[in-house]
């Protein structure tokens, strides 16, 4: 069976000669593997160019239910090519490896996925947006879509978060997060626009690692997470 759908690709391996086996995420499917013919032939009508981190692409896939590996009969770019700044590609690789760490099930998430596009499209070098607080904007958007978001339960009462709860707690613990970073945490979980949130850059840092760990206590497949470094350097 044949079915159309947009997707973003998320890894790609070699595969045999010329072709590559990519993980795509895709709007209809969720989380799919797929053969892609001939694409590091250079004659190939594939560019290798649509097989980077979260590049959008239209599909038609073939469609076997019993099949862990199916094929792409054809794959086209969903928008123009476009030039990505030095810090909309850190960006991209980032979100790209939380994306494919964190997805785990191939149950459609087409409102996450019409999300993660969207987010992808403001990074083009044509649309110069603020993307300092981005990363953990995008990490608490995968949560919510996962059903791992942070408790936002945040009071005088109980002002530290923990990382392996999930909430906000009274006193201090190997898990809790301390109390300036507890209290960010909770204005980027209560704020109606928390991309516009003005925080130093040290803090935010603290913020992603924090995200990041919380991650690996909640997610079984987050590990040895790596691309939050390369955005570390370039995001001064």
């Amino acid at each position: 069976m044949l079915l159309s759908t947009p997707g973003l690709v998320l890894h790609t391996t070699p595969y045999g000669e010329s072709s590559v086996v990519a993980k795509v995420f895709t709007r209809q499917l969720g989380v799919r593997s797929y053969i892609i013919k001939g694409v590091r032939n250079g004659r190939s009508r594939v560019k290798q160019n649509l097989m980077q981190p979260l590049c959008s692409v239209d599909m038609v896939v073939y469609c076997n239910p019993k099949n862990d590996l199916n094929h792409v009969r054809e794959l086209t770019p969903r928008h123009p090519d476009y030039e990505s700044r030095p810090v909309g590609n850190a960006l991209r690789f980032f979100m790209t490896e939380v994306l494919y760490k964190a997805i785990r099930e191939e149950e459609p998430m087409p409102e996450l996925w019409d999300y993660v596009e969207e987010t992808c499209q403001g990074l083009t070098a044509e649309r110069e947006a603020p993307t300092g607080n981005l990363p953990p904007v995008f990490m608490l958007e995968v949560a919510r879509h996962l059903g791992i978001e942070p408790l936002d339960n945040h009071t005088e009462r109980e002002p530290l978060f923990d990382l392996q709860a999930g909430r906000f707690v009274a006193t201090a613990n190997e898990t809790t997060l301390p109390p300036a970073l507890s209290a960010m945490l909770h204005d980027y979980l209560g704020s109606p626009s928390p991309e516009s949130l003005s925080y130093p850059l040290a803090a935010r840092r603290a913020l992603i690692d924090a995200l990041i760990a919380y991650f690996q206590l909640h997610l079984s497949g987050f590990r040895n997470f790596r691309s939050h470094e390369i955005l570390h350097t370039i995001m001064r």
